[in-house]
């Protein structure tokens, strides 16, 4: 089970991905994740960081055009779960939620990985 040391680090991670990319449109859940929401946040293009707080990790999701359009996804980690950032055609098989570069050949995802869901 990811402890506080871990998620800290997948905050950075995230963090540090979002400082080099342009995020944007529809944010995807996978078909098989029927136990989570989905996200109703649609921008063209957004912001993407992330904080936690114990066991828990908050990812938050600003649009780049109105500021006060703005959401976030709070994830508390099971026994697994990582963030992974790949191209596209390489999207991990158990990639539950993913949010798409923008502007980058070949396309990038940001993607919630968990295997045991």
């Amino acid at each position: 089970m990811p402890e506080g040391p871990e998620l800290h680090m997948a905050a950075r991670f995230i963090n540090q991905v979002a400082k080099h990319h342009k995020f944007g449109g529809r944010i995807v859940k996978s078909e098989v994740s029927t136990k989570n929401p989905d996200v109703d946040f649609d921008a063209k293009s957004y912001l993407i960081s992330a904080e936690t707080r114990g066991k828990e990790l908050k990812v938050f999701l600003e649009d780049k055009k109105d500021s006060k359009s703005k959401t976030h996804i709070l994830f508390r980690f099971g026994m697994s779960g990582c963030f992974k950032f790949n191209p596209v055609e390489d999207l991990p098989k158990h990639a539950h939620l993913r949010f798409f570069t923008l502007e980058e050949e070949p396309q990038q995802v940001l993607s919630f990985v968990d295997y045991r869901s």
